[in-house]
């Protein structure tokens, strides 16, 4: 009843704001495919903007950050809310956008991350009950699922149209952490169109990793990574890129 409450809540302030209503569906993965996961929330939202697609519909996948572990997924809704908006203020869609949560790793006691296994179980069983258009999915996260970005992008470059991280870190345990695949994602990513975003004062995870990565990704042959610091920003780069219009007329002008 929380998360049906509390995004009702969110449908009746920002109804003025948007075309029509927004009411979030809550699906969960088929029992199969759910344990095969390893540090995934089975359930999950979907949102249809702009509109009811039918047929050929863009995807947007967005990846919370760390705060958003657990089973709380009202919390990690609440953090797409900006995008949802933002899709229908420039006019972007039909679009469906779908916001997967990460759980505690079920066989650790370590804080879970996200894992591309994980997410291309999801990203199958969301093609199969949607009428997505494969040439026109997109992937966004902030923070750990800036990182999340990097990670999935990086090893399934084939999956995305183009892909956005936010302030994200490069290594599956946390900020100071480096991925030894690094400069394998980067090879991966040439050729599909990169725009990441930091924070000129981010003391949580520095610039230097988003400016690394598409150095890397340049260096590597790649002609569509840019990146974008915002200089005198911290940690929450987050809500300044997804009110740009820059960032929807980007993302959503890109095919596979």
């Amino acid at each position: 009843m929380k998360i049906y409450l509390n995004l009702s809540l969110f449908v009746f302030c920002w109804a003025p704001l948007l075309s029509e209503p927004i009411n979030p569906q809550l699906l969960k993965l088929s029992p199969k495919r759910a344990e095969r996961t390893t540090c995934l929330n089975p359930e999950y939202l979907v949102f249809k903007t702009n509109g009811n697609p039918e047929d050929n519909a863009s995807l947007l996948i967005y990846l919370h950050g760390g705060g958003g572990i657990g089973s709380d997924l009202h919390r990690v809704g609440e953090q797409a809310h900006a995008l949802i908006f933002g899709i229908h203020q420039f006019e972007k869609g039909p679009c469906f956008v779908v916001v997967p949560q990460c759980l505690r790793s079920k066989h650790s006691s370590e804080r879970g991350t996200w894992q591309e296994k994980d997410l291309n179980l999801l990203l199958d069983e969301v093609i199969e009950k949607f009428p997505v258009d494969s040439d026109k999915i997109y992937l966004t996260g902030n923070s750990m699922g800036g990182y999340g970005a990097w990670l999935w992008g990086g090893t399934c470059p084939e999956r995305f149209a183009a892909i956005a991280p936010i302030v994200g870190g490069i290594g599956p345990r946390g900020p100071k952490d480096v991925s030894p695949d690094l400069e394998k994602w980067a090879f991966n990513l040439a050729t599909v169109p990169v725009y990441a975003f930091a924070g000129g004062r981010d003391n949580v995870v520095p610039a230097e990793r988003s400016i690394r990565m598409v150095d890397a990704i340049c260096r590597l042959g790649g002609k569509l990574a840019k990146i974008k610091v915002y200089q005198d920003m911290g940690h929450n780069v987050r809500q300044k890129v997804y009110s740009s219009k820059e960032f929807y007329d980007w993302m959503f002008s890109k095919v596979r």
